[in-house]
């Protein structure tokens, strides 16, 4: 088996390692296919393979002499922060890449493909209450972010491929899509890294939307375990049963965004803000900060605080059914929490000191009380000239 990697996506990376490393543990050989080496050591049975999706004469050295029996596409580029505004990029790897590798995999006869989507493709800051797989595909127009339009343009291209010749007679290339909420997990790279770098600056002071809202999660644990469920559904001894089929995936349990990182923040010896501010001020401090990187991230590609994007997907109700991931591919979730998650930041050395504050956390204060402050008055400031 092989799983197109990709380093534009350090979450990516992480799913790929395990997802290695549980089919070697079932004695299946493994390629891994990535721009950059893994860098812990990869044990007997996972062979590395150097290169990048959107170069088809890459895909086409590591699928070479292979008798590769399944394809996991886990690559994707733009989830969030400042990638999710390369739109270059972002087409290019997850519309371009997944044509390639679509491509090769009918020209080497690969019989399985299964396609790490997203939750993103059927949400576009619209409430979703219990969705299912019946769900539409947004209007392109309507999708708030690049990354998320490109994956649902890659989402059907691989599911219209499902049925498809494969070249010289080997019968026909059997593919789903599976739709994990937000992942987590000790040593993803992604969203967590980034929240204890708020906090360690002194910038995790205020919270936003209904506390009510609630949104959904995966332990990176549970996806690996909903790729091979799929990937044995696609089998003529499970008949096919996911053959052109996506599936939602996540923890099953509905949470309010903030709530779910509070055993992280107070784990680490931070206090959880008190301050709540309406999702529409700080959808357009969202607005403000893309605007600033448009003009001037040629000249500093600075970490935006927020994207537009980001306010939608952790501010308003959206969860999903996993009613027919349960029933099609047998995926059971398992309990996690972010305990595990904690101490692997303690253990690497983050956490509150017990010294407290620190002078610069004090200036960071400042200026984000000031700017925040700046910002409310702008908001109010049209309600107020309309009540004159």
């Amino acid at each position: 088996m092989v799983r197109p990697g990709s380093a534009h996506r350090a979450l990516s990376r992480r799913l790929q390692l395990l997802l290695a490393h549980a089919l070697n543990q079932k004695g299946v050989h493994v390629i891994l296919f990535d721009v950059h080496s893994p860098a812990q050591t990869l044990p007997e049975g996972v062979r590395f393979m150097a290169g990048d999706i959107r170069c088809l004469s890459d895909l086409e050295k590591a699928f070479q002499d292979a008798h590769i029996a399944c394809v996991f596409h886990i690559a994707s580029y733009g989830m969030s922060g400042r990638e999710q505004l390369n739109r270059r990029r972002i087409e290019e790897v997850n519309v371009g890449g997944t044509e390639n590798i679509l491509r090769v995999c009918r020209r080497t006869g690969v019989p399985r493909l299964v396609y790490t989507s997203t939750f993103n493709v059927v949400f576009g800051g619209q409430v979703i209450r219990n969705g299912d797989e019946s769900l539409p595909y947004l209007p392109l127009h309507l999708y708030p972010d690049h990354y998320s339009r490109t994956k649902s343009i890659a989402e059907k291209k691989v599911l219209e491929a499902n049925g498809m010749a494969l070249e010289g007679g080997q019968g026909v290339l059997r593919t789903c899509a599976v739709r994990p909420a937000g992942i987590y997990g000790p040593g993803e790279q992604r969203h967590l890294p980034r929240i204890v770098s708020y906090l360690e600056r002194g910038l995790f002071k205020f919270v936003y939307g209904d506390p009510k809202s609630l949104v959904e999660f995966v332990h990176v644990d549970n996806l690996v375990q909903a790729h091979i469920l799929a990937s044995e559904a696609l089998k003529a001894d499970k008949g096919h049963v996911a053959s052109g089929q996506p599936y939602f995936i996540s923890d099953g349990k509905p949470v309010n965004n903030f709530e779910f990182f509070r055993p992280l923040v107070e784990g680490l010896g931070y206090p959880f803000p008190s301050i709540r501010l309406p999702l529409t001020l700080i959808y357009c401090f969202a607005f403000l900060t893309e605007i600033a990187h448009f003009l001037l991230g040629r000249l500093y590609n600075f970490q935006p605080f927020l994207t537009c994007a980001e306010v939608y997907k952790t501010g308003v109700t959206h969860y999903c059914s996993l009613e027919k991931a349960k029933k099609e591919l047998g995926y059971e979730a398992q309990p996690f929490d972010l305990q595990e998650a904690v101490e692997w930041f303690k253990a690497r050395g983050h956490g509150r000191s017990r010294e407290g504050r620190t002078s610069v956390l004090v200036v960071w204060d400042v200026v984000l009380g000031l700017l925040l402050a700046l910002l409310v008055f702008t908001w109010l400031q049209p309600s107020a000239i309309l009540s004159l």
